[in-house]
């Protein structure tokens, strides 16, 4: 057993080794490699050892072996400059593509396993069974079929109901949240919003020029009553954004009793409240209460997205609210969303034959064996360099440097070897989250997964001190 803990543990030291020689500045063309001989003596390793290690890195695509010649590697050209002005996001972002990229700042739950199967076969039915119809059939806000399930689904009780003239259905969640930026007029107004927060949504109040204040979730997943209650009364906050049940990227639960004491609150200041339940799927505890189940319906709206649960090829972002109906139709009759009418029936039908329920558990499942797989390589190999929160439910794990470093530097570091994750400063726009990064539990699995821990943990120990 010690010795296949040796051996572990040494394939990973020679992939660390090789990505390192591949990723050393200064070579142009293809990079000749050494043999498994020169590397076994060099390392001081098995030759089985440098062979594992070299079938990893081929498999990534990044090594090419050629007949009686050896082991040879592409220099590192793929990997695009920072954004324009330094910007940390849109870096990410335009690296995101990059050939032989090891994602890790993705949050992708379901592309672990999609529906997009059974979406496109009710979709194909569909098609012959609906002719193309005239424009004059077209439903700016969404396809009723669709929007009459939503509005049935969400219905919990005779009061917290919903009818489909309370559904709006958008092509992305980008697009409903700006829709609902200009019906709730919060250019220039205030609103809160728990921190850590997904970028989307903080870039879109930046863009128009919202004062954002940030109320942080707490490490067991409670909100500070206190500091809320505080901004309450002496902020003219115009509303204030929550997730539903899971918070992400921490992927932890408000506890029970705060998140009825947070509902008390805003129910007492009449708070106009916006749910995120673009997660709440994704939880493991189903027995959890939803916010909205706690609020005024009649201040609230409620957005979400199915692309976290059925996969790409179901992009719509929809939002739920009862009031302000005729600012909604307009500016979604404005917007012209381009959706497929036959798409949005098919959604409707994955839902209504109870696929996507039955898909569920088994989603929920994989996703915590990943993260489980992640968190355990985590612990084994950076012990002492990291701090986890261990989510709750969701894609991806959220972590904290035990000490402070300079989290740019670890970003970099990293991206030069075509391993990409997503800082903490991203999910705040007042400088909170510096020591987090939020990692991937889906992008890499099994050996690469430990090779990119290894390079992980490296580039935390060499990072400055911040």
């Amino acid at each position: 057993m010690n010795a296949s803990r040796e051996t572990h543990f040494a394939y990973q030291a020679v992939y660390r080794y090789l990505t390192q020689l591949i990723d050393e500045p200064g070579g142009e063309g293809a990079i000749r490699l050494p043999s498994l001989r020169q590397l076994a003596e060099r390392l001081n390793v098995s030759i089985s050892t440098i062979q594992y290690a070299y079938a990893l890195l081929e498999k990534e695509g990044r090594v090419y072996s050629v007949a009686k010649s050896g082991y040879f590697a592409q220099p590192p050209s793929t990997v695009m400059p920072p954004g324009r002005g330094g910007d940390l996001l849109e870096t990410v972002y335009v690296n995101t593509r990059c050939l032989g990229m090891r994602v890790l700042s993705a949050d992708d739950p379901a592309s672990i396993q999609p529906l997009d199967s059974p979406l496109l076969m009710l979709e194909r039915e569909l098609m012959r069974q609906y002719p193309r119809q005239s424009q004059a059939l077209a439903q700016p806000c969404g396809e009723l079929e669709l929007r009459t399930l939503l509005a049935a689904r969400y219905t919990s009780s005779p009061t917290h109901c919903w009818h489909a003239e309370d559904v709006y259905i958008g092509a992305d969640a980008r697009g409903v949240l700006e829709i609902l930026i200009a019906v709730l007029e919060l250019r220039n107004a205030t609103v809160v919003v728990e921190s850590p927060c997904d970028w989307v949504i903080l870039r879109l109040l930046q863009s128009a020029d919202v004062r954002v204040i940030e109320l942080p979730v707490q490490s067991g997943g409670e909100l500070d009553l206190r500091l809320l209650e505080s901004l309450l009364e002496t902020e003219p906050v115009r509303l204030v954004l929550l997730s539903s049940q899971l918070n992400m990227p921490q992927g932890s639960l408000v506890p029970q009793d705060n998140r009825e004491a947070i509902a008390r609150l805003l129910r007492l200041h009449g708070t106009w409240v916006l749910e995120n339940d673009s997660y709440s799927e994704l939880g493991d505890n189903p027995e959890c209460r939803p916010l909205r189940d706690l609020l005024d319906p009649d201040r609230l709206l409620v957005f979400s997205t199915f692309e976290k649960v059925i996969g790409v090829e179901a992009p719509y972002g929809y939002v739920l609210a009862r009031q302000w109906r005729n600012d909604l139709q307009r500016h979604f009759l404005l917007r012209s969303f381009r959706l497929s009418p036959i798409r949005q029936r098919a959604i409707a039908r994955l839902y209504a034959s109870g696929r996507v329920d039955q898909h569920l558990p088994v989603l929920k499942r994989l996703l915590k064996e990943r993260r489980t797989q992640m968190i355990d390589l985590l612990r084994e190999g950076l012990g002492d360099t990291l701090l986890i929160n261990e989510p709750q439910g969701g894609a991806t794990v959220w972590v904290r440097s035990s000490r402070r470093v300079a989290m740019s530097a670890v970003f970099y570091r990293l991206l030069k070897q075509h391993v990409l994750i997503a800082p903490g400063e991203l999910f705040s726009t007042q400088g909170m989250h510096g020591q987090h990064m939020r990692l991937s539990a889906i992008g890499s699995t099994g050996p690469e997964l430990a090779g990119v821990v290894g390079l992980l943990g490296d580039a935390l120990r060499l990072a400055p001190s911040d």
